[in-house]
């Protein structure tokens, strides 16, 4: 396999870094270099800024049909590519076919949802007590917006983190994830060059990990950026809501997640192991929204444990490229050793192994087996820690309160789901559950571009998607106009 070579995107070309450096993007099924992508400086960064500063007006200002186009182009370039956007995602972050192919497809839908938005109302009228007068408030561009965008679903993270942005007149300047600097920065930005983006409209600078901070805090501390959306981890979110607020800076940040699924004793048990089995292992367990903990009530908790631990024995696993796989490796080696530790402290302080072993596979060293873990405590890692991996646990309660209570014990409120024939009673549980998310016979995966996706607690605050995301990555401006004649002065 031939190693791709890429530069920093800024003003519309591609450049390599001031330096010349690059740094290898690392395949982590195979362990070998997939690509060599620019490591930029924080002069590759204040370049970046400038090029979407100086596109920002004519941008803004573009009329709403011609915007949409290119939208809509891109949108079809996009799925028209689908094949090859599957085989880069295997490659570089190990994305199964059912996962790469689930975030082609909305990856699609999230342009086409852009483009609607484009011509949606921008404003309203307001009440006035001034007479002759007319008030109104309308949304208008922030200008420079940082999207700073995490590997583990690439197409989907990566064009949420710019669509609704530029959809409503701001510019972006983008930072990908180091262990996915093509398929969730590049790739998308080719596409959406190739529809025809005015040049500095969106620019993609790729960097180094050892460098990350430096990258980071160049660009928020630059005064022409001047709103920031990062998804990602809790550890990091956190920094970055500090460096935003010290700038004065509003931010959107989506973080971590440690979702319940709840199993009521009138749950059809054999379609709550399937949703469990969706819901924990999709992406090898790699999603904010994964399914980190079932919660079952006795009643039906040793059929429905028994079926679970069978269809997780039965997950193929292995390379991601074969169709038949579900699991497929973690993103790198340290995730796959993060993930290991967290399961070989449970089963050390007295966890029942169900499924799998914590030991690690692959020609890469970055293969788990789908693992499933009951009896879990409170000293053990597992039981607040995010998985982020191939597991997840089973707990048993007595009652819908213990099950309530067990769900909101947690510093994460993602999502979660319920699962029950009885509708009012899970929608009675699913309303006691502090998430910003919650699917009522349906597990906790799932996005749609005209909803709103956001957490409470330490998942973060501000929301992407639907009118709400249109809200977040636009200010109110108050206007009023008003004749001399009835003026006051």
């Amino acid at each position: 396999m031939s190693i791709v070579t890429r530069g920093l995107l800024i003003g519309g070309r591609e450049i390599p870094s001031t330096d010349n450096r690059l740094v290898d993007d690392i395949s982590p099924w195979t362990g070998e270099v997939y690509a060599k992508v620019a490591a930029a400086s924080p002069a590759d960064v204040t370049a970046a800024v400038d090029a979407a500063a100086a596109a920002f007006p004519a941008w803004a200002a573009m009329r709403p049909f011609q915007r949409r186009k290119i939208f809509l182009r891109a949108a079809d370039l996009m799925e028209a590519r689908i094949e090859n956007a599957i085989a880069t995602m295997a490659g570089e972050v190990g994305g199964a076919r059912p996962w790469a192919k689930f975030n082609v497809e909305l990856c699609v839908e999230i342009l086409r949802e852009a483009a609607a938005a484009i011509t949606q109302p921008v404003g309203q009228m307001l009440a006035t007590d001034t007479p002759g007068a007319r008030s109104y408030a309308k949304r208008v561009p922030y200008g420079v917006i940082a999207a700073i965008s995490p590997w583990n679903a690439p197409y989907i993270l990566g064009i949420r983190s710019i669509a609704i942005p530029l959809a409503v007149g701001n510019t972006v300047v983008m930072k990908p994830s180091e262990d996915a600097p093509i398929s969730c920065g590049l790739y998308l930005a080719d596409v959406l060059n190739e529809a025809g983006l005015p040049a500095g409209v969106l620019n993609v600078v790729t960097d180094d990990l050892k460098d990350a901070g430096t990258v980071v805090s160049t660009l928020i501390a630059d005064p022409r950026v001047r709103l920031v959306n990062f998804t990602g981890s809790t550890n990091v979110g956190r920094i970055i809501g500090v460096e935003a607020a010290k700038n004065l800076k509003p931010a959107v940040l989506e973080l971590g997640g440690k979702n319940a699924l709840v199993v009521l004793k009138d749950a059809d048990v054999d379609y709550a192991v399937k949703s469990a089995i969706f819901g924990a292992y999709i992406n090898s367990g790699q999603i904010c929204m994964s399914t980190d903990r079932v919660i079952v009530v006795r009643a039906i908790a040793d059929q429905f444990v028994e079926k679970f631990t069978k269809a997780v024995d039965a997950i193929p696993y292995g390379d991601p490229s074969d169709p038949r796989t579900l699991v497929g490796p973690v993103v790198n080696i340290r995730a796959a050793k993060r993930v290991s530790a967290l399961v070989k402290d449970a089963i050390s302080k007295g966890a029942k192994v169900l499924a799998g072993s914590g030991e690690i596979e692959g020609p890469a060293g970055t293969l788990l087996k789908p693992m499933l873990l009951a009896d879990i405590t409170k000293d053990m890692d597992i039981f607040y820690g995010e998985i982020f991996g191939p597991a997840t646990v089973v707990h048993v309660v007595d009652t819908i309160d213990e099950a309530v209570a067990l769900a909101n014990d947690s510093e994460y409120g993602l999502t979660g789901g319920v699962i029950s024939e009885n509708l009012m009673e899970a929608l009675d549980v699913a309303e006691r559950i502090q998430t910003g998310i919650i699917h009522v016979n349906d597990q906790g995966i799932a996005d749609e571009p005209m909803a709103p996706f956001g957490g409470v607690k330490n998942t973060g605050y501000g929301r992407f998607g639907g009118q709400a995301g249109m809200d977040a990555f636009s200010a109110t401006r108050w206007i009023t106009v008003q004749e001399r004649g009835h003026a006051k002065y």
